[in-house]
Order: structure tokens, then sequence, then C-alpha cells
């Protein structure tokens, strides 16, 4: 135990020294900083005269009925906010041409309330102009129908704005996959970068010290199984200090803006994470971490160079990528509980993605959760012991690359 802590504290306080790991902590902070200030700065920016009525493009509006043409342009005029539509009485071939020469962007020339001609010189792929129109003209066509019919315009107009009013009742185990869709977005996020970062830094710093002949001191002074767990849980807490730093700061940020960003309920969701699903996130992410971070370092020792790591990683890094793909297939379809998430949930390499994102959009019996975790703690003390003895291995042996074989040999011996 004392040469765990003498390592552990050795290998941490490198993390926190390292100019790398401060210079990107620092980075995040003031990235986040920016973010969570853009209401307030964009706030600060507006004038009352940043939007100059003259400047909003021209819509012209043709109709062949003079008797609806104010209905039609007013109504018109309500829906499209953004442009000054006008009134027009020109032939198809003079609105064209205006719209060639840029004095209106768009037109609409109207037989009747059931059919347009809508004439623009660029189509664009989100121009949503002709889907507005027809929710206008429907509603126009559907009053005249009921005015045509013995009713009053006050009446029409009372039919036409009733408010359905709805309310949606979940379960008491119930889950809104849309509210926690964020949650489990931001934790996988998290961990697929953390594990690819500190990952790869356990591997890199295991094969430096291999290539500058430390190791041979070292395991002769210390064992192997102190020295990966050292390492290990020493990348995790700098992990989690750095995640600490920037989350906390944005959660700070967060409740000084909190009224410029009241009005986007994406972001206050975000903010109101459950504390049961909280504990999960940590559980998950903490053991997903020292899986993948035990099996670097263990890679990392076996490589011969420096250069060979990513080489030797990419085996690894497929496994990982390919289980995030399948969780983020499956939170797309909205389907987390299909055969492959279940399968996965169990299987100690995926589960800390698959299964956390079960219990945040699904529900998921306790004894599945319990199973889950206790075969993931498991693994990660069986891969964490298998990966200190193929460390004690690898880091003795130089130009050459080991085959699995070999390796498998080694640690019987040792």
């Amino acid at each position: 135990m004392k040469q765990f802590g003498k390592i552990l504290a050795f290998e941490l306080k490198n993390y926190l020294k390292n100019k790398v790991f401060i210079g990107i902590t620092l980075a995040m902070v003031v990235l986040m900083a920016v973010v969570m200030n853009i209401p307030r700065i964009v706030e600060a920016f507006e004038t009352e005269d940043t939007a100059v009525p003259e400047n909003r493009p021209v819509m012209l509006v043709q109709t062949n009925h003079a008797e609806q043409t104010d209905t039609i342009v007013q109504a018109f005029a309500l829906s499209f906010v953004d442009y000054e539509v006008r009134s027009t009485d020109a032939t198809t071939d003079d609105i064209q041409a205006q719209i060639n020469a840029g004095e209106a962007e768009c037109a609409f020339v109207i037989k009747d309330l059931t059919a347009y001609t809508y004439y623009v010189s660029n189509l664009t792929m989100y121009d949503m102009n002709t889907e507005i129109a027809n929710e206008v003209l429907q509603e126009l066509y559907r009053m005249n129908a009921m005015m045509e019919n013995g009713m009053t315009a006050e009446q029409a107009g009372q039919i036409m704005a009733v408010q359905i009013q709805s309310e949606i009742s979940i379960s008491s185990q119930g889950k809104d996959q849309m509210q926690n869709y964020f949650y489990t977005y931001i934790m996988i996020m998290a961990l697929y970068m953390v594990i690819l970062l500190y990952g790869q830094m356990v591997a890199t710093n295991v094969a430096t010290e291999k290539s500058s002949r430390a190791m041979e001191v070292l395991i002769t002074s210390a064992r192997p199984t102190s020295m990966m767990f050292g390492k290990v849980i020493a990348s995790c807490l700098a992990g989690l200090i750095q995640l600490v730093a920037v989350f906390g700061s944005v959660v700070v940020l967060y409740q000084m803006n909190a009224s410029y960003w009241d009005g986007n309920p994406m972001i206050a969701s975000v903010f109101n994470i459950p504390p049961e699903l909280l504990g999960y996130m940590l559980v998950f992410f903490v053991l997903g971490f020292f899986i993948y971070a035990f099996l670097f370092g263990a890679i990392g020792s076996t490589a011969s160079k420096l250069e060979d790591i990513n080489t030797s990683t990419l085996p690894l890094m497929f496994l990982f990528i390919i289980a995030f793909f399948v969780v983020i297939f499956s939170m797309s379809s909205g389907d987390v509980d299909n055969l492959a998430m279940v399968i996965c949930s169990y299987v100690p390499f995926t589960s800390p993605m698959a299964m956390f994102t079960r219990i945040a959009m699904s529900t998921v019996p306790w004894y599945e959760i319990v199973i889950s975790i206790a075969i993931l703690i498991g693994s990660v003390i069986g891969v964490g012991v298998l990966s200190a003895k193929i460390y004690r291995v690898g880091v003795l042996l130089y130009d050459t690359t080991p085959k699995i074989g070999f390796i498998i040999k080694a640690i019987r011996k040792a």
C-alpha cells in the first residue's frame, strides 16, 4: 500500500504540473465561459435600431380576387414577419423581372384560396415559405367556408382560434427520453473523450518510461500491481479534476447567467439532472475509464517504440468506437432496449455506456443494474491484475513486438 501511495502521488503530481494538461484545462474553461455568456454578449450588442424595417426583403402578393386581396395580404404580413409584404397588380412577367433584378425576393401569385404559384430566384433547402403559405390559405379557406354556411366572421374566428390543451402523464417508473437524452449524450461524449485522451496518455507514459529504461529499475523496487494501479488511478483522478474544473465553471457561469438562458429549455434541463442519475453517471464513468485505462497501460508496456503506440492501441480503440456507435444509434432510434443494447449492458467493455443509456432513457429492473455493475467491478479488478502482469513482462521486452501466445506463456511463468 505504501508503494501504491507513493506511485499514485508521483503520477498525479506529474499530471498536475504538465503544461499541456494545464493549458487544455484553462482553454476549455475559457471556451465554456464564452459559450455560457453568449446570451449576455448578444444582448450587449443589441440595440433598438438593430432591426430596420426597410431592410427586410420584399415579398409580392398578387390575387385574382380583388375583394380578398386585403385579407390575404394582411394574413401574409402577420405570418411572414421577416418580409415586407406588398400587394401588386403586375403581370407574372413583371413579377419575375422584379425578382431577377433584386427588387423583390419572392412572390405569390394566388389564383384562389386553394391554388397559387410561388416565384423565387433560387429555392434554398431551408425555404419554408410554401409551407407557411399553405397554412395561411388553408385557414382563410376554412373561415370563408364557415361564413358561407351562415357563421359570422367572429364566430368563424373563435372556432379557428380554439387551442387544444394536453397533458402528458408518465408512470412513476417511466422516463422522459427527450429530457434525459441530453444527460445521456453529455455523459457518453465525456466518457468517449476522456478515455481516448487519458487512455492514450497512460499508454504513452508507460512506453516513454520503458524506452528510457527507467522501468527496469522501478520494476525491481515496486510491485507491478502497485505501479499499474497507481498510474491508472492517478490518470483517473487527473481526468476527474479536469472535468470538475470545466463543468464546475459551467455550473457557476450558468447560475450567473440563468436569467439569460430561461428561454432555452434544453440548456435549463441539463442543469436539472436528477441526483440518482448523476450517481449512476459517476459510477459508470469511473469504472468504464478504469477498465480501458488498464488495457491502454498494458498495451503501452508491450510497445517497443513510442511510435508504435497508435498501432498497438488501434484494436482497443476500434472496440470502444464500435460500442460508442451502437449506443448513439440506439439513442437516435429511441429504442434503447434492443437486443444489441441488452447484450452490451453486461459486456464490461460496453456496459458503462450501454447500461447507463438504458437507465437514463428506459425502465431497467434493479437487479439488472446490480448485475451489470457487479460484472463491471469484477472485470475492472481482473483486468487490472492481468494488466499488471502483462506490464511486468512487457517492460522487459525490447526491439520486438511480442505475440499474444508469448505473453500468455510469460504470465504463467511469472
